[in-house]
């Protein structure tokens, strides 16, 4: 159950979730967990690095400079996006920068970097041209069309102030861009209220003893139902650099390490309604998104959000991933409240004690069963937490029963998703590893910063996931990186569901999903009316019914851990070679399911809503 790796004599920490352990502590080696699969029946469907063949060339700045500031191990967000409507999906890298008076001398000032998806397996690096190239502390991106436009804009969080980006037409068009990206946050209302990044340079800033904004993960939603998405944004914990640098953070006689944030005030995540003007209002305190401790002081340490709609009373719901305490769970009460319930849901602890929670997602894994998946720090399994009250909003954790306990223990996990990647009509899961300490070898043999990704294949029974092991995914996919963010989207068109992997520090790596099972897919783009319903259909329901077999999804962006994957529902149908009903149910008041009929497999098919 613990986190750091070695107590020294004054303190040993790392970001997120930090608890001390002795010095014989052991953690098992990652290569060990690597050799468990037993299921004969893990299909083989390799993944190939494309990243250099398709012309995605980025690298990510975390800020380092040698002090080991907390928001530097933290940061790494993508996003899958269509920005401009040709049905491709785009890429967006979220990027952070160096600290004031810490520049890199002659280098350019890091930006975030957009690539338009050209169709022929390549990507054209847009950014500049898109009005994406922005300075700041980025963190996590949420991607979706906020004034129902018909545009996808992009909503990006950052340490010392977050940025909502307009997706206008271009003034001057051409092959490269159609469309621009205008930062119309200081328009946008009460959103700017979170710029607070201080004008102080070098030691001056490293003195800074006010906390800074320090959101991390973000999510439209529509959560009072009025056909405008809304904004929630995740907070991590109130933190400053003196604060962080007057604390003895040191790895077990090594160097400074990562404070943990357990040192660190709480914080409150933030709800903003939409007013439909451009503007935002901060409802959270209404809205009953505030949460306090019993000292009455924030609560929360926030790293991850996923909407649900539970217990599918047409409300979507949210849950909230925290960092060495409870975890949150709020539930939509239809009048423009939330009540926050996570402990008595079961989804506030795992085993009865707070973990490092980072990313998150939910989904229906098995027919008639679906659970919140949670990403933990190493040494701490990641959880699967099974609904089993839907009336009542009851879950536990069947980590250990469906088979990821053990062999999720050795990794350092922060991106999170469901997705189907062998389109077999089960939602496997991928999570995205990566230690925060570069030395952490050194005083754990066990531990590595690089770390690679776990892929769990569905076995549509107990226990339910099986790892893939390089011989049935090919060795591209589970090269070591410092993992942090990651989404999915099908890139080329052929069905099957492609992957980007984010690295804090380093440079990201997009993996083509080569398929070779013959299964059949359909894929489902939706839109909204723009009045009762958002125009990206965030929210959505879809039942999918083949033969004696049916698959329900919601449709949500931001999925895991600072990232967003696209917004285009895929179902793996397996050996069916027909799909025989559709049922959309929008996330208006008027619950009425939308049929559709006869619809052609193996391929993307948009619905509009009547």
């Amino acid at each position: 159950m613990h986190r750091t790796a070695i107590l020294s004599a004054l303190a040993v920490a790392f970001a997120g979730c930090s608890r001390p352990e002795t010095k014989n502590t052991v953690i098992p080696g990652v290569s060990a967990a690597a050799q468990r699969t037993t299921n004969p029946n893990v299909p083989v469907v390799k993944f190939t690095d494309v990243t250099a063949k398709a012309g995605v060339k980025f690298h990510h700045e975390n800020g380092g400079f040698g002090k080991k500031l907390l928001p530097e191990s933290l940061n790494g967000g993508c996003a899958f996006l269509d920005f401009d409507n040709d049905g491709n999906q785009d890429l967006l890298f979220v990027n952070s920068c160096p600290w004031p008076g810490y520049e890199h001398k002659g280098n350019p000032a890091p930006t975030m970097c957009l690539f338009r998806n050209k169709g022929d397996g390549t990507f054209e690096d847009v950014t500049a041209a898109t009005g994406l190239n922005v300075t700041f502390f980025g963190m996590g991106v949420a991607v979706g069309d906020y004034d129902n436009d018909g545009w996808t804009d992009v909503f990006i969080t950052g340490v010392g102030g977050n940025h909502l980006f307009h997706n206008v037409p271009a003034s001057q068009k051409s092959e490269v861009a159609k469309r621009k990206f205008v930062d119309v946050t200081k328009s946008a209302g009460d959103l700017v209220d979170s710029w607070n990044w201080p004008t102080a340079k070098g030691d001056e800033f490293l003195k800074h003893d006010r906390p800074l904004s320090f959101p991390s993960s973000t999510a439209f939603v529509d959560y009072d139902r009025d056909g405008k998405l809304d904004l929630f944004v995740c907070n991590y914990v109130a933190w400053s650099p003196d604060h962080d640098l007057t604390q003895p953070f040191v790895l077990a006689g090594l160097d400074r390490a990562f404070g943990p944030p357990t040192t660190f005030p709480g914080t409150n995540c933030q709800l903003y309604r939409n007013k439909g003007d451009g503007t935002f209002e901060n409802v959270s305190k209404k809205a009953g998104i505030e949460v306090f401790d019993e000292l009455r002081k924030p609560a929360g340490k926030s790293l991850g959000v996923i909407v649900l709609d539970a217990d599918e009373d047409g409300w979507p719901d949210l849950c909230v991933a925290n960092d060495t305490v409870r975890n949150f769970f709020f539930h939509n009460k239809g009048n423009g409240k939330f009540k926050e319930i996570g402990q008595q849901a079961g989804v506030a602890f795992v085993q009865g004690v707070a973990r490092g929670a980072m990313g998150i997602d939910f989904a229906e894994y098995r027919p008639g069963q679906c659970a919140i998946l949670i990403g933990n720090f190493a040494n701490e399994e990641d959880a699967l937490l099974r609904m089993v009250d839907q009336k009542r909003l009851l879950f536990n954790d069947v980590a250990a029963v469906e088979g990821i306990a053990g062999i999720s223990r050795s990794t350092l996990t922060f991106g999170v998703f469901f997705f189907d990647y062998d389109l077999d009509g089960r939602v496997d899961f991928l999570v995205n590893n990566g230690h925060l300490e570069p030395e952490i070898s050194k005083v754990q043999p066990g531990q590595q910063y690089k770390q690679p990704v776990q892929l769990f294949w569905n076995t549509g029974a107990p226990p339910g996931f099986e790892l893939a092991t390089k011989e049935k995914v090919g060795p591209d996919l589970l090269e070591p990186i410092v993992g942090r963010g990651c989404a999915f989207a099908d890139i080329d068109g052929n069905g099957t569901l492609d992957v980007v992997l984010a690295e804090n520090g380093g440079s990201p790596r997009l993996l083509k999903n080569e398929g070779g099972t013959g299964h059949n897919w359909v894929r489902i783009a939706l839109e909204g009316n723009g009045t009762t319903t958002n125009k990206s259909a965030l929210g959505a329901r879809v039942t999918l019914k083949t033969g004696k077999t049916t698959q329900k999804r919601e449709l949500v962006g931001t999925k895991g851990y600072l990232s967003s994957s696209e917004l285009v529902l895929t179902f793996g149908l397996g050996k069916a070679d027909r799909i025989d009903r559709v049922e959309v149910v929008w996330p208006c008041a008027d619950r009425t399911p939308q049929v559709v009929a006869d619809l052609a497999i193996n391929k993307t098919h948009m619905i509009k809503q009547k």
